[in-house]
């Protein structure tokens, strides 16, 4: 800090010399207090010095509006936006995001140290605040096949980076409780930062989960019912209640917050679309929500400000008071939380949900998207060698997933999709290596009737995913997504119908928010006019390929058990 800069503000909050701005007649949410309190706001140098009536530049009578933190978003990937860092910005800083704590963790296992340093890069100079959690497991587990990994001694000179605040979700949850010592040296370097550890333990109790708290592991994000989140609060976590396209936890979490435990819960959105992004909102649609479920609007809008600043160490932000930065929404009412106004630092940022500030969106900082895979070599076809199959079973709305055993359909000897029956053929393909690998397996709850969909965001390797009723067409889907260099696709009858290319890291788009939105929603009312029953199925079809979320998952190496971390046959005789 600069000791001229800081006299001067010290002088703004002191009376000695005019502020910047002030806000006169504002209803303040003072997360502090918990109270609603009748006050003018002086801000000077972006930050706010003060309360009360003093000499300013520039007066703006707000009439009895609200005015609150800007909002943060305790743990996001950026990637699921499926646009770059400035469209995200674009989208989510006129909704009222003031920051976010993005774990760069897909783009990651794509490209490693470079897919990081890309999301550092790129958003910097923004008007959202974009801190990153550090990715702590790449890949996530030892049973797929990853683009990059980075060990300890990799993250450590990141660690000292000043937007890095954390070592991100620590997804290796039977590593940690095994002591394995390679993720132990991850926990020992973010200790030695001084960052706290985030974690990622679905399901987890008892001794277990003792172990892995003994690591210094403070938070997860994962938790799915009432019981699960009182457990963990009990053993000292803290808990981010999950709002996101796919995994919606809120409504079953909101019971647990009370006077008692609320200064112990975030809100977060996890991972968010572009279709929700721009209909519903982002960590606004979050607050609504809570607050429609009948939690107290001050103490929701506290779970994404004040919460999340002080458990990251963010000292100057999550608060509208002196010394904290003039991050501000300015709001007509708290119960529907319509946002009217944004500043950042002090600068009117966005107004009736227009961003009105310059946005860089040309960093100069570019990245590929592996994709080796020759398609004519690959053999989608499964050999009956058994009567009954472990089916991984999609659960809406969830990131979890159940296990269904039914009976194989078997034609010359091959067991086939069966969409009558709402069993279809699954593959992932390792796209990395050029290794041919492909690990196959059937899935229900998708209700595909015909074709078949892919994409090459497939959590957490994202190598290829293909899920269709027939092999054909699967094929075909997967020679159209490598000739785009990674993306979605719906193929039916061995035409293209929908596509969306996502030539960054086989993840995002440079287009755009609302041509990749456009390209999206093709890609949904194609996969909906197959039959497909998910309100979003490419969303569920990333997660099918998630190792470390219970119950049933598929990865390049083959069906993956995660309550028994082992790769099990995809046969249950």
């Amino acid at each position: 800090m600069d000791t001229t800069r800081l006299r001067k503000r010290i002088e703004a909050a002191a009376g000695r010399r005019p502020v910047d701005l002030l806000l006169e007649n504002a209803n303040l949410v003072n997360v502090y207090t918990g109270r609603l309190e009748k006050v003018d706001l002086a801000v000077a140098d972006g930050f706010v010095v003060g309360f009360g009536r003093r000499p300013a530049r520039h007066k703006i009578d707000l009439g009895g509006r609200f005015v609150a933190p800007g909002l943060i978003d305790a743990h996001v990937h950026l990637e699921s936006s499926l646009t770059c860092p400035a469209e995200f910005a674009r989208a989510v800083v006129p909704r009222g995001t003031a920051a976010v704590v993005a774990d760069p963790h897909e783009i990651a296992n794509v490209l490693g140290l470079s897919g990081i340093r890309y999301m550092l890069e790129t958003s910097k100079c923004l008007p959202l605040e974009v801190f990153l959690s550090l990715s702590s497991c790449v890949p996530a587990t030892g049973m797929e096949t990853a683009g990059a990994r980075l060990e300890a001694e990799d993250l450590e000179p990141l660690l000292g980076h000043r937007r890095v605040v954390a070592l991100a979700e620590m997804m290796n949850f039977p590593g940690v409780i095994a002591a394995d010592p390679g993720v132990l040296a991850k926990v020992a370097a973010a200790m030695r930062a001084g960052k706290p550890i985030d974690g990622h333990a679905p399901g987890l109790s008892g001794k277990s989960l003792h172990a892995y708290l003994a690591a210094g592991i403070g938070s997860d994000h994962e938790c799915t019912t009432a019981a699960e989140a009182q457990e963990k609060l009990a053993a000292g976590m803290h808990i981010m209640i999950r709002q996101g396209t796919c995994a919606r936890n809120l409504e079953q979490l909101a019971q647990v917050v009370d006077e008692r435990t609320c200064r112990r819960m975030m809100l977060c959105t996890d991972d968010r679309h572009p279709h929700d992004l721009m209909d519903d909102g982002h960590m606004d649609a979050v607050v609504r929500q809570a607050i429609a479920l009948g939690l107290d609007p001050v103490m929701a809008i506290q779970m994404a400000t004040l919460n999340t600043a002080e458990y990251f160490g963010l000292r100057q932000m999550g608060a509208v008071a002196p010394g904290r930065r003039a991050d501000l929404l300015v709001l007509e009412d708290l119960k529907n939380f319509k946002v009217a106004q944004v500043y950042h630092g002090g600068r009117l940022v966005a107004e009736a949900g227009q961003l009105v500030a310059g946005l860089e969106t040309d960093s100069g900082v570019s990245v590929g998207s592996p994709m080796n895979i020759d398609p004519d070599k690959l053999d989608f076809s499964v050999p009956a060698a058994g009567g009954r199959l472990r089916a991984i079973q999609v659960v809406t709305n969830q990131v979890v997933t159940g296990c269904r055993i039914e009976k194989a359909t078997v034609v010359d000897g091959q067991v086939v999709s069966d969409p009558g029956k709402d069993l279809l053929k699954l593959a992932v393909i390792e796209r990395y290596r050029g290794s041919g690998g492909m690990g196959k397996a059937f899935v229900s709850g998708l209700g595909l009737q015909s074709g078949a969909l892919a994409s090459t965001v497939a959590h957490d390797s994202h190598n290829l995913v293909v899920v269709g009723a027939s092999d054909a067409d699967m094929r075909q889907a997967v020679v159209r997504i490598v000739e785009m260099g990674g993306g979605l696709v719906v193929v039916d009858k061995g035409k293209i119908l929908a596509e969306l290319a996502l030539p960054v890291a086989g993840l995002m788009s440079n287009r755009s928010l609302e041509k990749v939105r456009r390209g999206l929603d093709d890609l949904l009312a194609a996969a909906g006019g197959l039959g497909c029953c998910l309100e979003d199925p490419f969303m569920s079809l990333s997660f099918l390929a998630l190792p470390v979320i219970p119950e049933l998952k598929l990865t390049d190496r083959g069906l993956v058990d995660v309550n028994r971390f082992e790769l099990v046959s995809i046969f249950a005789d």
